[in-house]
């Protein structure tokens, strides 16, 4: 009992400290396990950016093309502002600076921000001055290049010799025609700029209903000698997190780096800054990105070309992650073109598995990938008959506590008994008052007498747990519960009840679930019990809404089936007593 008891106590104690630890976070303030605050991270600047290598295996850039090396930017805002182009499709709508041929505003039509308007919850935030904004469900920018929001895609040439410059992100590139060209289901707008007798003209692929950017680079040779460049594909962003991030439960923001040896590997932020980023430098497969909560965005070079990885921290709390592939010798008068992918939107697993391999696990489940893939294809297929993703979770939980029943009857059965020789329990502690050695004695005789076994009541729940953790990762990790309503109140899944009934309900059924189980003989662990609701049930108020829902579904189903368990045994013991 002493072990339950410290247990117990342990769970309570750590269960407080995660509640007021993401409550700080949730207010701005840094991280109880943090050993930077978040605003001192951003505000870190690397001493120096690192340089683009030379495809020959060199560091250096040569000296005069050093300004227009892709490591080599400063503050975005400090450039001169080129002439926007917007080219908009059925799920884009983009902008490109013609300072670089950059591509920094991405509006992703489909979605739009999230902030919760109507409700408890907008009350509760702006008393706690975290108002929502007058543009609360404005336009969905993942990419942009606003002050404090900066996130882009680049491209550019490195490799000239020296005293020579190749046009990069930072060279001054016109539009090439009147702007954009549609061809069929396809919209194509092209820019090109000239430096030091090298042309390139930068084409951009844009094709209905997809989130993937073809890209092409046509390189001409303009002088004399032969040219050897190489092409840098950039991301740059700043470190900070998404809007509507909330420290009640973690996603992933950050860097990725993919290839077929190492697999896919997470690039934090703050390794970057400290120079402990781990991950494939060299490879001639995979794909670099910048991975969020929801969204991705991913730059694949082409398969079975050698490229260099690098992940680097900038100027002013910026960070770059690009890849570098060389071009090959380009002789004078001659041209090469060279073509890549960019994915600009939501981590839609299906189509981004058809844009390169391994796209798809920018949504990462963990060591539970091995059941959580198999279950978000089941929920696809669950959702195509129901058409909504409220209902695909409830009749998804429902069959899963179908399949683990016979686990969750023997679970509730051991319960049930302990619940029914808990008087003679209490008796015994009573009769042997402090004479543990002896009390034991006798509880274990009376669990041969009853044939009850004290651990049944946990092992099949144990097996239970992987299943259930994995189902928690796919309902957090999938883009398709964003804005999808399930009933009445609940116009979004992927933001919390804006009422807090969900949450206010899962309270209930866990105090429910405490009743209809055993009460421990200690009455310190019977008081731990009743405040754990509390606990678990409060840092559920900012959950989404999905998960809740989840959790009231399961608890509420565990409950009916918890009471057919404990009334057949009730009828099992008045006939046996009858008999």
């Amino acid at each position: 009992m002493d072990i339950r008891r410290t247990i117990l106590w342990m769970i309570f104690s750590f269960s407080l400290l995660l509640l007021w630890n993401n409550w700080q976070v949730y207010q701005g303030q840094p991280s109880l396990f943090s050993l930077t605050p978040p605003a001192a991270e951003k505000a870190k600047t690397a001493s120096a950016p690192t340089p683009a290598p030379h495809p020959s295996g060199s560091t250096t850039v040569p000296a005069g093309a050093a300004q227009n090396a892709p490591g080599g930017v400063g503050a975005p805002a400090a450039l001169a502002a080129g002439q926007k182009v917007h080219v908009k499709t059925d799920v884009f709508d983009l902008t490109f600076d013609t300072l670089g041929a950059q591509l920094v505003q991405a509006d992703l039509l489909g979605y739009r921000n999230q902030e919760a308007t109507t409700g408890i919850l907008p009350w509760f935030k702006g008393l706690m001055g975290k108002a929502p904004p007058k543009d609360a469900h404005g336009a969905m920018y993942l990419l942009n290049d606003q002050p404090g929001d900066m996130y882009v895609a680049q491209t550019g040439l490195v490799g000239a010799p020296a005293g020579a410059t190749y046009p990069t992100h930072l060279t001054p590139f016109t539009l090439v025609g009147s702007g954009p060209v549609v061809k069929g289901n396809t919209t194509e707008v092209s820019f090109e700029a000239t430096s030091d007798q090298v042309r390139v003209v930068k084409t951009f692929i844009l094709t209905q209903g997809s989130y993937d950017i073809r890209v092409r680079n046509d390189i001409y040779n303009l002088g004399d000698q032969p040219i050897d460049p190489s092409l840098y594909l950039q991301l740059t962003r700043d470190g900070h997190e998404p809007s509507n991030t909330t420290g009640f439960y973690s996603t992933f923001t950050g860097a990725a780096v993919y290839s077929a040896e190492d697999k896919f590997q997470k690039v934090k932020f703050d390794e970057i800054t400290k120079g402990k980023a781990s991950y494939i430098t060299q490879a001639d497969n995979g794909w670099i990105g910048i991975v969020q909560h929801y969204f991705a965005s991913a730059w694949v070079p082409k398969q079975g070309v050698v490229r260099t990885n690098q992940a680097l921290a900038l100027p002013d709390g910026l960070f770059a992650v690009r890849s570098i592939e060389a071009v090959g010798s380009i002789a004078p008068g001659a041209q090469k073109s060279v073509e890549s992918q960019l994915w600009v939107g939501p981590q839609d697993q299906l189509a981004m598995s058809a844009v390169a391999p391994g796209l798809d696990v920018v949504v990462d489940y963990g060591w539970v990938t091995i059941i959580a893939k198999p279950m978000f294809k089941f929920m696809i297929w669950l959702h195509s008959l129901v058409g909504n993703w409220g209902w695909t979770i409830v009749l998804l939980t429902l069959l899963i506590k179908l399949v683990f029943y016979p686990l969750s009857a023997a679970s509730y059965r051991s319960m049930a008994k302990m619940k029914l020789v808990s008087p003679r329990m209490q008796h015994l502690k009573e009769k042997f008052g402090d004479d543990k050695a002896k009390l034991n004695a006798a509880m274990m005789e009376m669990y041969r007498t009853e044939k009850i076994n004290p651990l049944g009541g946990c092992l099949p729940m144990v097996v239970q747990i992987p299943v259930f953790i994995a189902l928690y990762w796919v309902l957090l990790g999938s883009v398709e519960m964003r804005g999808a309503p399930w009933i009445l109140w609940i116009h979004d899944l992927s933001v919390a009840d804006p009422w807090f009934i969900l949450p206010a309900f899962m309270m209930l059924t866990m105090f429910l679930q405490i009743k209809l189980n055993p009460t421990p003989p200690d009455p310190t662990q019977a008081k731990i019990m009743m405040i754990m609701p509390l606990v678990f049930g409060g840092m559920m108020f900012l959950f989404p809404a999905g998960l809740v829902l989840y959790w009231c579904v399961n608890n509420t189903v565990s409950i009916i089936q918890q009471r057919v368990i404990m009334r057949r045994l009730d009828r099992e013991k008045a006939a046996s007593a009858s008999s």
